[in-house]
């Protein structure tokens, strides 16, 4: 059995969407079908109905679907916890941030981590933009402070350690860059900039929803795949960016205008690993960011709201 036709087939039977399935796999449209159909050779029967408008699981895909998911997840898990128990072995915690902010309080962790645990090497790199659980989920990254929630079965997520407001990142030339506060029916008035790449729909709709509180409908920009690259489309006008407040105060540049969001959903920091991962390192990791995160308050963007052109 070829594990890349049994990674698209459970792909494909939770996107419903051959786009969005190559885009998670890094694949063309056509190998992403080339092994669907491969694979229901194998069986011997359709596994998906398919029209020009949707996608679905026949019944015979939906139950593959049921007593494959388990099995394939429980081989990724096996794989992640060898790597784990490698890298305990050699005394190395590989440790993952998703925003500047994460990344201080990750800093100041690892350095009390390293008192505690003096022939411990901690490892400190960003989150992907596009990919923010996959290095984690691969066994990449031992843990991971960011920026929650995460409803992946698969990972674990301590206490929130943190909590910070939200900013509206617009071209300096934009009607909204003037105002002091905007409110999530505002956002009716943008085009949201999407992140590109192997991204959960409910992480997805958290930082670039697609509709109002009050229903109405808001504007899809360009796709990035940075936030850098997300920063230049805002200053060039080609869209705008829901973002973390403390993004004014690191990330401020000429063209950019940060308006913070009142009335919105709070971004919550904390601390996530794999689930069933007993590497007590780890948890060591966990118990310290409260500490360091206590010490990390998120700075206050009102004096970098405006950045001209």
């Amino acid at each position: 059995m070829d594990h890349n036709e049994l990674a698209c087939f459970l792909v494909l039977a939770e996107e419903l969407h051959f786009g969005r399935t190559a885009d998670r796999l890094r694949l063309s449209r056509a190998r992403v079908s080339q092994l669907v159909q491969r694979l229901e050779r194998r069986v011997g029967a359709p596994l998906f109905t398919r029209t020009s408008r949707r996608v679905a699981l026949t019944d015979l895909g939906s139950g593959l679907r049921a007593e494959l998911e388990p099995h394939y997840r429980g081989i990724q898990d096996a794989l992640a916890h060898a790597v784990a128990a490698a890298r305990a072995a050699t005394a190395v915690l590989h440790v993952g941030f998703s925003t500047p902010l994460a990344g201080e309080i990750a800093l100041k962790t690892a350095e009390r981590l390293r008192a505690a645990r003096p022939g411990l090497t901690v490892e400190v790199c960003e989150v992907p933009f596009g990919d923010p659980y996959g290095l984690l989920r691969r066994g990449d990254f031992d843990v991971q402070l960011t920026d929650f929630p995460a409803r992946d079965t698969d990972l674990r997520q301590g206490p929130v350690l943190l909590t910070e407001g939200r900013v509206l990142a617009v071209a300096a030339g934009h009607p909204l860059a003037g105002r002091d506060a905007v409110t999530p029916e505002d956002l009716a008035g943008v085009a949201l900039l999407d992140v590109e790449g192997d991204v959960p729909e409910h992480w997805r709709r958290h930082r670039t929803p697609d509709r109002t509180p009050g229903g109405r409908p808001i504007g899809r920009g360009p796709s990035v795949t940075s936030f850098q690259e997300a920063l230049t489309l805002v200053a060039g006008g080609r869209g705008a960016l829901l973002t973390a407040a403390h993004t004014a105060v690191y990330h401020g540049r000429p063209g950019v205008s940060y308006v913070p969001v009142v009335g919105e959903e709070p971004l919550r920091y904390g601390v996530m690993w794999r689930a069933g991962d007993t590497n007590g390192t780890v948890r060591l990791f966990a118990a310290l960011a409260h500490e360091a995160a206590r010490h990390t308050p998120p700075p206050s963007p009102s004096a970098h709201r405006v950045h001209a052109a």
